[in-house]
């Protein structure tokens, strides 16, 4: 695939990985993140972001498929937020800084006793210029996989993200799908960790999504959308960088906000130079 892309632009493999490599993930970001702002999850995807940090180090030492190891802290970590809430006082938002805290130590001191070269920067921050091949493809089949899932529960997620009550009435298991969610979640996040890390995933996941949402009522021209805002905020911010010498994952980010901005302030939800009407 890189070679193809080389041969065509005349471009280094590392730039031509670049541009794929954000273009994959702010399409998957845009599916993703657009059920995570209608559900008002975005601070459970921040949660998730970092609680798969133990199971990347355990992936590490143990050798195994780190999509494998950091999704099951991912789902475990939703687990425990869902129960702690469920069978407690305490709020949701509570339970989430405990458990994103709380797993995002753990991370860090599995990381500092392995020993095993892993480069805690690298997992936090990402460098979308230096992914190999191996996690671009890794990234392409994960955006499949999402696509395939999303198809096939579109309804459902539909249903579950808008009135949840109402999907229970239907006999939606609405905690299947939630977790299914967080399933593709917390496998998203660990696949972005090479490109912009940790820290700045939930931006991806975040940023595209709320911009899409300003524009449109309808949840599949939102998810749409936010696949282009996504990708092309990935995709201009990689090339920025690259010509100015910036840290890419922070001027992808920052391209984003811009673009967020604007749309704050035009688009017709939420128009601010829009002429009152003279009754």
């Amino acid at each position: 695939m890189t070679e193809v892309f080389s041969q065509l632009f005349d471009l280094p493999s590392y730039v031509i990985n670049a541009g794929l490599s954000a273009i994959f993930l702010g399409v998957v970001s845009g599916i993703i993140g657009s059920f995570i702002v209608l559900r008002k999850m975005a601070l459970m995807g921040d949660a998730l972001s970092h609680a798969v940090l133990p199971g990347v180090a355990l992936s590490y030492m143990f050798g195994i498929n780190m999509l494998f190891g950091a999704s099951l802290f991912g789902i475990f970590a939703a687990v425990l937020i869902q129960y702690i809430s469920k069978k407690s006082n305490i709020k949701s938002d509570t339970a989430i800084g405990i458990i994103l805290s709380s797993f995002f130590a753990l991370g860090i001191i599995l990381i500092s006793q392995a020993r095993s070269g892993i480069d805690l920067n690298h997992v936090l921050f990402g460098n979308i210029l230096a992914v190999p091949n191996s996690e671009l493809e890794q990234s392409f089949w994960v955006l499949v996989a999402v696509i395939i899932i999303v198809s096939l529960f579109y309804k459902e997620l539909l249903i579950s993200s808008f009135d949840p009550v109402v999907s229970k009435a239907y006999g939606l298991n609405t905690d299947f799908y939630h977790y299914l969610l967080m399933l593709m979640l917390s496998v998203v996040t660990v696949s972005s960790l090479s490109q912009v890390g940790i820290v700045l995933v939930i931006a991806m996941l975040v940023i595209p999504a709320a911009t899409s949402y300003l524009w449109t009522n309808k949840l599949i021209h939102m998810i749409l959308l936010a696949s282009i805002i996504g990708a092309s905020m990935g995709l201009i911010g990689t090339y920025i960088s690259f010509q100015n010498n910036l840290p890419t994952s922070s001027a992808i980010v920052l391209l984003g906000s811009l673009v967020f901005l604007i749309s704050f302030f035009v688009s017709p939800k939420n128009n601010f130079f829009r002429k009152e009407k003279v009754s």
